[in-house]
C-alpha cells in the first residue's frame, strides 16, 4: 500500500481531542456537502415551524459527518501537541 493509499481524509488536530481540518479532496467534499446539507435545511425548513424535522435533518447530518469521520479519519484520542 503507497503512502497515499493510506492518507486520512480527516486528520488529527494537533491539540484536544477530534479532527481538523480535510486534508485531501475528499474529506473536502464531505464537508462541502454537510455544509450545503445544512444550509439548505436552514433555507428550506423553517426552525421557527417545523422544529422536529430541522432537528431532525441537523441531527442526521452530523451523525452522517461523523461517521465518515470516524471511517475515514486518524483514531480520535486526546492529544497534547506532541506526535
Amino acid at each position: 500500500m503507497t503512502a497515499e493509499a493510506t492518507r486520512y481524509w480527516f486528520p488529527a488536530k494537533r491539540y484536544g481531542w477530534g479532527w481538523g481540518v480535510p486534508g485531501t479532496w475528499q474529506g473536502r467534499v464531505v464537508l462541502l456537502v454537510y455544509v450545503a446539507v445544512v444550509a439548505a435545511a436552514a433555507c428550506f425548513v423553517s426552525p421557527s415551524r417545523h422544529v422536529l424535522i430541522f432537528s431532525a435533518v441537523m441531527v442526521i447530518a452530523t451523525l452522517g459527518l461523523l461517521l465518515v469521520c470516524l471511517r475515514k479519519g486518524e483514531p480520535p484520542r486526546w492529544r497534547w501537541g506532541g506526535q
